[in-house]
């Protein structure tokens, strides 16, 4: 069977380990080797207990909260104990996707402790069932603790049979039916506990019936008080959610006028950034262009100085030119001379020789006769040294002569070598002066063409300054309309609050109605007369006096709920309040005779259908006309 690679282990907080160790596992065979209590078997005691280890004897402890580092005399206590155990999946033995997976489990202090698979949260069962037929777990003989070897050569408990079926892969179906063999157990128990319920629910079925039918009863009315009140705070509504409709019909004018103005404003602001970076551009450019003159103007002064020097250097060769030459002419004439001197000097040698064979043949002649001739030795003997002086005497001044010349000689050779060189040089300095005046007359060129570029970008830079004044200008004007609307659209949003902080605090309103309207135990819902009527703008001035006594008046239904109101507020000592009873209007019948050039009251007014009679009782003898003096006679009756 194939194999699973365990890669690392990770220990922190864990018995000994208070610092974060990592073991790896990266050979075949690993060894960890150390003293007596260096914690080599709280190791093995790691591994068991992230592999879901729940007894706390087998990890040789009282209690499982002791895995968490205590800490020592000059260290503290861990908070939490934490172990990772990483595998290589590569082969895909374990039933997932992933190539390496990574348990991990953490105990805190607290007593709350977590699993993770791959660093994500997970249940004990989940990493039980992925290890289930790999033959890995905390109590599994993958893991060997020191007293296993003994209950297997026992056979205690039956440790041999379950070593057996672990390596046949067998274990993973047991585990299996003896879950599902709780499961059927425990299914059968509720199945038990079902019979129960329902043998006590059949007696208090009728009971319940019964009830069921006044919950049903219950909850339509309350559906039809849920649809009365809903009705009512749509009327109640109406008029605020009018004048908000106004506001924010006309806030969201001035919010588009300002928002026209801003996008004005971003357009002019974009426009005016072109500018910017066209003219940054520009004065870049001509930044480049003044650098690239400047360059031009100091490598022109580097040539003209380079010229005069060369020049300077030209005349110092002439100079010694003419001084070699000189001094090559002395030389030729020394030469002569020394020519001369050499003929001379040369015939004298001659001479000397023939003289000096003379002497040799007088030698000899002397020598044949020296034994005859002993007696004249002497004299001859003196004579013959003072010739072999003079011989190296002038075999000496022939040496040095012939020393001069070589001298001479080289010395007339270097002088034609530098007048040679000295006129290739010569040459080569006409030429580049010659290429200098050349280059000096293009810089020249390009020195006037830049200086009418630069008087273009100078024209342009001013053009470019004046637009950008006159934008700018122009963006101070708009900014001080955009101030403008935005006081204007502050004052707006200003009465809009305050508007609606008034209406939601009832600001205006007796402490009795305030107090009712936020009483839970009446009917909330209740509108105020001024809540259900709705006039139109050129009328309601008048109506509105005319109603002012009645416009804090509750309507209610009946007379329950006006009771219930009034009871409320003399147990809470809250003032008093006026009720309009709708039902003591049903009948209303107005009865008015019309007189020319005028109109009802009523027709003036929009409310719901069944504030009608109310309504057409207030304002039953009410007419409005146009003319504020009517000449008309009204009948007593």
């Amino acid at each position: 069977m194939r194999a699973m690679r365990l890669k690392t282990l990770e220990i922190k907080g864990f018995k000994s380990f208070a610092n974060e160790t990592v073991l790896h596992f990266d050979h075949d065979v690993i060894g960890v080797v150390g003293p007596n209590g260096s914690g080599k078997s709280n190791i093995v005691d790691a591994i068991r207990w992230v592999l879901g280890e729940q007894k706390s004897r087998e990890l040789r402890l009282d209690q499982m909260s002791s895995v968490i580092f205590n800490g020592t005399k000059k260290r503290k206590p861990a908070g939490l104990a934490k172990v990772s155990l990483t595998f290589d999946n590569t082969k895909n033995l374990l039933p997932t996707d992933y190539s390496t997976i990574t348990i991990t489990r953490m105990l805190y202090r607290s007593g709350e402790s977590e699993y993770r698979l791959n660093n994500v949260p997970c249940r004990l069962k989940d990493i039980t069932s992925l290890f289930l037929d790999t033959g890995v777990g905390s109590n599994s003989y993958a893991i060997i603790a020191l007293n296993m070897v003994d209950d297997i050569l026992a056979d205690k408990d039956n440790a041999r049979r379950r070593m057996f079926e672990q390596a046949a892969g067998i274990s993973k179906y047991k585990a299996r039916k003896r879950e599902t063999l709780n499961k059927l157990k425990n299914t059968t128990a509720n199945l038990d506990r079902v019979e129960d319920l329902l043998f006590e629910i059949e007696n208090n079925l009728k009971t319940l019936e019964k009830q069921a039918k006044r919950t049903q009863r219950y909850f339509d009315l309350k559906e039809k008080y849920k649809l009365l009140s809903l009705q009512l705070a749509k009327l109640k509504s109406a008029e605020l959610t009018e004048r908000n409709a106004q506001l924010k019909q006309q806030l969201q004018q001035e919010e588009d006028a300002y928002r026209q103005l801003e996008v004005e404003a971003r357009q002019l602001e974009a426009q005016l950034e072109q500018e910017k970076k066209a003219n940054l551009d520009k004065e870049k450019n001509l930044s480049h262009s003044q650098r690239e003159l400047n360059e031009l103007v100091n490598q022109l002064r580097n040539i003209e100085s380079d010229r005069k020097i060369a020049e300077q250097r030209l005349d110092f060769i002439r100079q010694n030119a003419q001084r070699l030459q000189n001094r090559q002419k002395e030389a030729s004439e020394k030469l002569s001379e020394l020519q001369q001197k050499q003929a001379t000097l040369e015939e004298r040698i001659r001479e000397e020789k023939a003289e000096e064979a003379q002497l040799l043949e007088r030698l000899r002649e002397a020598e044949r006769k020296k034994e005859e001739i002993s007696q004249q030795h002497g004299s001859l003997k003196s004579g013959l040294d003072e010739i072999v002086q003079q011989q190296q005497a002038l075999e000496k001044r022939i040496f040095e002569l012939e020393k001069q010349k070589a001298i001479h000689a080289n010395q007339i050779e270097n002088a034609e070598l530098e007048i040679a060189r000295l006129g290739e040089r010569d040459k080569a300095r006409k030429g580049e002066v010659l290429d200098l005046q050349n280059q000096l007359k293009t810089i020249e060129e390009e020195e006037t063409r830049k200086q009418k570029e630069l008087q273009v970008l100078q024209q342009a830079e001013e053009e470019r300054k004046r637009e950008i004044h006159r934008l700018e200008t122009q963006i101070d004007e708009l900014l001080k309309k955009i101030q403008k609307v935005n006081r204007s659209l502050d004052a707006k949003r200003n009465e809009y609050q305050l508007t609606k902080s008034m209406i939601d605090k009832l600001e205006g309103f007796p402490e009795s109605i305030k107090f009712l309207n936020q009483n839970k135990e009446w009917q909330k819902k209740a509108p105020l007369l001024s809540d259900i009527l709705y006039v139109e703008e050129t009328y309601r001035i008048a109506i509105e006096n005319y109603l002012e006594p009645y416009l804090n008046y509750y309507v209610v239904q009946n007379l329950d709920e006006a009771l219930r109101a009034i009871k409320l507020l003399h147990k809470t000592q809250k003032g008093k309040a006026n009720f309009f009873l709708l039902d003591a209007f049903k009948e209303h019948q107005p009865q008015m005779k019309m007189l020319p050039g005028m109109r009802q009251a009523t027709d003036f007014i929009q409310t719901d259908d069944i504030y009608r009679p109310l309504v057409a009782h207030l304002l039953a003898n009410v007419l409005i006309t146009e003319t504020e003096d009517p000449s008309v006679t009204v009948d007593d009756d």
